[in-house]
């Protein structure tokens, strides 16, 4: 059976604070460094959502916004392909449309 593990390193400031993130896949080698994380894990037992999340002080607002607009959109890709629900996910698609044109991320059609 292979493994394969994604580590995540957090610096921290004098106030707990996160400065830097750091992160490595073991399989594939890759490395790098993040402003932000956002972690879902599902617990089957509970029946729940275990979620971290993380950004830097670095990261700035616009770009924050971004990467929500970003993960909705993978969210519905992800959702799509897992349970084939195209018009729920064609529906997150249109929210995160209209996410992007409030927050100036994106033109109105």
């Amino acid at each position: 059976m292979a493994e394969s593990k994604i580590e995540f390193q957090i610096e921290l400031d004098e106030n707990k604070v996160p400065d830097n993130i750091k992160w490595e896949a073991s399989d594939s080698g890759d490395k790098g460094s993040a402003d932000a994380v956002l972690i879902s894990m599902w617990d089957k037992d509970e029946k729940n959502t275990l979620k971290i999340d993380l950004w830097t002080k670095n990261m700035l607002v616009d770009d924050m916004k971004l990467l929500f607009h970003q993960t909705m959109l993978t969210m519905a890709d992800t959702f799509q392909k897992a349970t084939g629900e195209d018009q729920m996910c064609n529906d997150m698609r249109e929210f995160a449309q209209m996410f992007g044109e409030k927050m100036g991320l994106i033109k109105r059609d």
